[in-house]
């Protein structure tokens, strides 16, 4: 849907809610690396990219995200994972935060008016206060049980998607144990777009993977 329209900070987060596949990268369970990932997912479609790293100096981080976001060129939104600092250091187009991490008034301050923020979220009533706090999109979950990340807490379900979507007028992406069996559940629950993190980076084909996740969300949205 996005495909070949050059994107600007002006209209990058009006556009949130068409994406459809959201990468976040994961070096520790990726097959090819990072840089491959990124590369093969945004030449499949994808429209939005998450650079996720803990394992690394932050001189390594700023410079691996500055050849993240070349791959993103003008028509794939780049974001930083929670490091508000390495985001500013490449000029990325925003970042996603964790609850525990820096407040988004304090990121906003730091970012300024035109950079993209989401926030995790669990539950209606967080989502409500990310809004109310400035959030443009809400990260949700975890849907289903997952092992990605340790702190991920227990899994909502899909039926707990539709509350939130009637809660909120900013995007949903779901994240959390996704993966193309469940994924249309996911959707037709009331997502705007969803997180498939084992099962992209840890195949050997992340272009193929990412292009079937995007039909398949599609489709899905066709049925709503």
């Amino acid at each position: 849907m996005l495909k070949n329209v050059e994107l600007t900070m002006k209209n990058k987060r009006l556009l949130l809610n068409l994406i459809d596949f959201y990468l976040v990268t994961d070096s520790g369970l990726s097959i090819k690396g990072t840089l491959s990932d990124v590369e093969n997912a945004v030449a499949a479609g994808c429209r939005i990219v998450q650079y996720r790293e803990k394992a690394i100096s932050t001189k390594a981080m700023i410079l691996e995200a500055a050849q993240i976001k070349d791959l993103c060129g003008n028509e794939t939104i780049f974001l930083v994972n929670d490091r508000v600092d390495v985001a500013l250091a490449v000029d990325a187009d925003g970042v996603h935060i964790g609850r525990d991490d820096m407040h988004i008034s304090t990121a906003r301050a730091l970012l300024g008016p035109d950079k993209i923020i989401g926030l995790s979220v669990h539950n209606v009533e967080e989502a409500m206060e990310a809004e109310q706090n400035g959030a443009d999109y809400v990260g949700l979950g975890p849907i289903f049980n997952t092992s990605t990340k340790n702190d991920a807490g227990n899994a909502i379900g899909p039926e707990s998607i539709r509350a939130v979507k009637d809660a909120i007028k900013i995007p949903i992406v779901a994240i959390g144990g996704i993966n193309k069996q469940n994924s249309e559940t996911v959707i037709i629950g009331g997502a705007d777009s969803l997180v498939a993190i084992s099962a992209v980076v840890c195949s050997d084909d992340v272009r193929r993977e990412t292009k079937e996740f995007i039909d398949i969300i599609r489709k899905a949205k066709l049925r709503i």
